[in-house]
């Protein structure tokens, strides 16, 4: 197969995360965490790169490119200048072009919000099965009789476009003037086969508009990504995604049998395919939020729901959490309260990096910090995984078990206390304690729920790997947000 290599005039910007050392000849960073060694040509090529150069006509620095891409070490910049899109309104473009494919059930306000917004792009509706037939003058519209959900929507939309791209928004979704030019730039890229923007909650006034501000799930925050299981970003929700119709067709589309977390599994099966999906948060839409607790609960109930189905089918990737057992020992050590000894576990894990380091300059530094981020990365995947997954196991432990009280009270309130600290803080410190854990514990149920209806525990499984750098993964998403 012919290589797919990144366009010669493509620039590239630093991942936040990547450490440049000895003059670009030695690079830490990407997803999942690597050190690479370069030549010193490769290193200047990075330099330049980094300086605004574009990647240039030479093979050897595209491929150089390509592995950076590939890695997560650096992301595509000046993606703008993507293909414009035209189409008469009535009839999907044949050939080259792109049609927009909305599902919807019982929202025409949403709709013709979203349709308003919309440039003069062609349009599929897909009516699943709304108690009072949707209406849209400017689109297609096929009407399902019976509602099969978001998933069976699309490919029901899917099957009735013929251009080379197609985007998928959700009809509560409101898109940006720059939706469609700022992503499909990124398709110059061969190997990119799908491209999804941030998701923002509309702003209001009420506390569960506020929290979604800065807690939604939806919104996977300002850091470009490449997307894909076991990486920093695990998944994009397909509520506003560009993808190439082709390679939708070549695996298959959304699973019918997927009621939810259709949207994590069609990007998984992109990915293990061969393509490159990716994140772009400068370009933005904004998702209306749930307007009752009880609507905000039953879905992130069935958020968690999709656990067991999305482990059926791709195995391991859904632990709630991953780390080494080099982490997970120090841990266990300190919840039986002996932090010493966790932190001698530790620090042999950092001995053993830096022997694998010793030729990269000022090694033991480096040692130090990429195990010491590793080991705080899992404590926050293990405490997550007690919050949202293991809480029905661990509170009634912590209850006949003192010594693991605290242990459990920690993993359940420091993280909602640091991601208060990082929000904008729209609500005070008590009410979004209160929210975040009752948010992850509602997921919880949903796996609870999908767990005991399948008879399998895999979801409930963490995932340990060997070696002492391999933490600084944060644990892959099993959130289906349709």
């Amino acid at each position: 197969m012919t290589e797919r290599l990144p366009p010669s005039d493509r620039r590239v910007l630093a991942d936040s995360d990547l450490r440049v050392i000895a003059d670009g000849r030695v690079l830490i960073g990407g997803s999942p965490l690597r050190v690479m060694r370069l030549s010193a040509t490769g290193g200047r090529a990075v330099v330049d790169w980094l300086a605004g150069a574009p990647i240039g006509e030479s093979a050897a620095r595209r491929k150089l490119a390509r592995r950076l891409l590939d890695g997560g070490m650096v992301h595509p910049a000046d993606t703008d200048r993507g293909p414009r899109v035209a189409a008469t309104p009535q009839t999907p473009v044949r050939g080259t072009g792109m049609t927009v494919v909305v599902p919807v059930k019982d929202d025409q306000a949403g709709l013709d919000r979203l349709l308003a917004a919309l440039p003069e792009v062609a349009v599929v509706v897909v009516d699943d099965g709304s108690a009072i037939p949707i209406g849209a003058p400017s689109a297609t519209v096929i009407r399902r009789d019976e509602s099969g959900g978001p998933g069976v929507a699309r490919m029901t939309g899917l099957n009735a476009v013929e251009t080379e791209f197609v985007a998928f928004l959700d009809a509560d979704v409101e898109p940006g003037p720059d939706l469609f030019d700022g992503l499909l730039g990124h398709f110059a890229d061969p190997a990119v086969v799908a491209v999804a923007p941030r998701v923002r909650s509309r702003a209001g006034a009420s506390t569960l508009a506020r929290y979604e501000v800065d807690f939604s799930p939806l919104d996977l925050g300002d850091r470009p990504a490449i997307v894909g299981p076991r990486r920093r970003m695990s998944y994009v929700p397909t509520a506003a995604l560009v993808a190439r119709r082709a390679a939708i067709d070549e695996v298959g589309g959304f699973d019918p049998d997927l009621r939810f977390g259709e949207d994590v599994d069609l990007v998984w099966r992109l990915v293990d395919a061969g393509g490159t999906v990716r994140y772009d948060p400068t370009v933005e839409v904004v998702h209306e939020p749930r307007r009752s607790w009880g609507s905000w609960l039953r879905q992130r109930v069935s958020y968690g729901s999709s656990a067991s189905a999305l482990a059926e089918r791709h195995g391991a990737v859904v632990a709630p959490a991953r780390c080494s057992w080099w982490s997970a020992f120090a841990w266990w050590l300190v919840a039986l309260r002996r932090p010493v000894a966790g932190v001698v576990v530790a620090a042999g894990s950092t001995l053993a990096l830096s022997r694998k380091l010793a030729d990269v300059p000022d090694a033991a530094w480096h040692s130090l910090r990429i195990a010491g981020w590793g080991h705080l990365h899992a404590g926050r995947g293990l405490a997550q995984a007690i919050g949202r997954v293991w809480w029905p196991v661990a509170v009634p432990l912590a209850i006949v078990r003192p010594r693991l009280r605290p242990a459990v009270i920690a993993a359940l309130t420091i993280g909602p206390v640091i991601e208060w600290r990082a929000s904008d803080r729209r609500l005070g410190l008590a009410g979004t304690m209160l929210l975040r854990i009752a948010d992850q514990m509602a997921y919880g149920v949903g796996v609870w729920r999908s767990v005991l209806g399948s008879g399998s525990a895999l979801a409930l499984r963490p995932e340990f790997v060997s070696g002492p750098n391999s933490n600084g993964e944060e644990p892959a998403a099993t959130v289906s947000p349709s």
